[in-house]
């Protein structure tokens, strides 16, 4: 089978799903032949994708986040989206799928959370089935607790997590836990998609410094402001700025490194605990190597996911990067992954059989559907 995915690039969380689903994929026999990945002027795609797909890559203009201060401000990113200068390069943008669909014919497009995506299948009527992969997807099941009252901001996420799913014949709802599917909307709720390194990285060990990564350089200052006061607690942060070298030491004890896998993967195996805004992926990394995990969420997707995360009993949220109560979480507490590593071990056979099509046909019907909208009451303490 003939594999095309799209891919959303605001972090690195769907890059490295990207990445792992590839492995799995290839071991079944099957082949990517494009990857297109939906690149923000503030960010950049880390160099370990690039070499790592093993597949010609194209980015193209995709909508993102806009921040005030350490915040995602939801007005800013509704209105900055929709200037016509945006809109303009969003239409490239879904010119730029459509031919690269043509030039490739794939049998299936993987859509890892990319709005634009679904727009240019239905703008085009490109009839090739695609699978879409997140774990936001999880916001349309109908067992899911977590963001049903967060009032008009969840409206609006679950609006934004619809749009995504338009195009989709199914939904892989990426998961800590085991839930039963949904078929009303579609919904097959499957493990995280780990790198091969993290789930080979065995043993780890607690050389006594703490690990973040951070998407927004503002939080920078906040926490050198923490590390000078600490000057004992050592510190390793990796971010994206194009400011600073590739390793800047800006406290004794404070290091803030450019994203590099291997170095990150590293530090991951060896820090006592791992501060993160709550992006799904590295939360999962740290859960499946027992890392105590503090989650400071910038927006309420982020929101979403920590308040998920600490059901699991696997850390703490937090509104500031106080790692004092950090420290004295991880010095009482013990996170059990023996339950995550079974759900992970299901992985390979789970999407082998979700990401295929059966006698030249396509699985599944289309019926991603609105009614969701409605389910504002639905039960949950998030």
């Amino acid at each position: 089978m003939r594999y095309l995915f799209i891919i959303q690039g605001e972090g690195r969380g769907h890059m490295t799903q990207a990445l792992s689903l590839a492995v799995i994929l290839r071991r079944q026999g099957h082949e990517i032949v494009q990857v297109l990945v939906g690149q923000t002027p503030h960010r950049q795609i880390p160099d370990f994708f690039f070499k790592q797909i093993h597949a010609p890559v194209t980015t193209f203009e995709a909508p993102h986040f806009s921040f005030t201060g350490n915040r995602v401000s939801l007005l800013q990113t509704i209105l900055m989206n929709f200037l016509p200068s945006r809109l303009v390069a969003f239409n490239r943008s879904m010119q730029t799928i459509h031919k690269m669909i043509e030039q490739q014919r794939p049998d299936i497009i993987i859509n890892f959370y990319e709005m634009l995506s679904g727009l240019t299948l239905k703008r085009y009527r490109i009839k090739i089935p695609m699978i879409g992969i997140g774990h936001q997807f999880l916001l349309l099941h109908k067992s899911y607790p977590y963001g049903r009252q967060l009032g008009i901001r969840g409206w609006l996420l679950r609006l934004h997590v619809w749009m995504s799913s338009q195009g989709c014949s199914r939904l892989l709802a990426l998961s800590f836990y085991p839930l039963p599917d949904d078929e009303r909307y579609s919904i097959s709720v499957v493990p995280p998609l780990l790198r091969e390194e993290i789930i080979e990285s065995s043993p780890t060990s607690n050389e006594g410094f703490l690990l973040g990564y951070i998407i927004n350089n503002a939080y920078a200052s906040e926490i050198r402001a923490w590390s000078q006061a600490h000057p004992e607690q050592t510190i390793h942060i990796f971010w994206d700025s194009q400011e600073h070298p590739q390793t800047w030491q800006a406290e004794k004890n404070l290091t803030f490194h450019k994203i590099d896998d291997k170095l990150f993967l590293k530090f991951m195996q060896q820090c006592q605990g791992y501060i993160t805004t709550a992006g799904f992926e590295s939360v999962c990394e740290a859960m499946f190597l027992g890392k105590p995990l503090m989650l400071i969420p910038s927006h309420i997707e982020q929101q979403v996911n920590a308040f998920d995360a600490f059901s699991t009993g696997a850390g703490i949220i937090s509104e500031s990067f106080d790692f004092s109560r950090f420290i004295n979480f991880i010095k009482e507490n013990k996170f059990n992954n023996t339950a995550f590593h079974s759900w992970i071990a299901e992985s390979d056979n789970k999407f082998a059989y979700l990401t295929h099509i059966k006698n030249g046909k396509n699985i599944y019907q289309q019926r991603i559907k609105l009614a969701f909208i409605q389910r504002t009451s639905h039960a949950g303490s998030a």
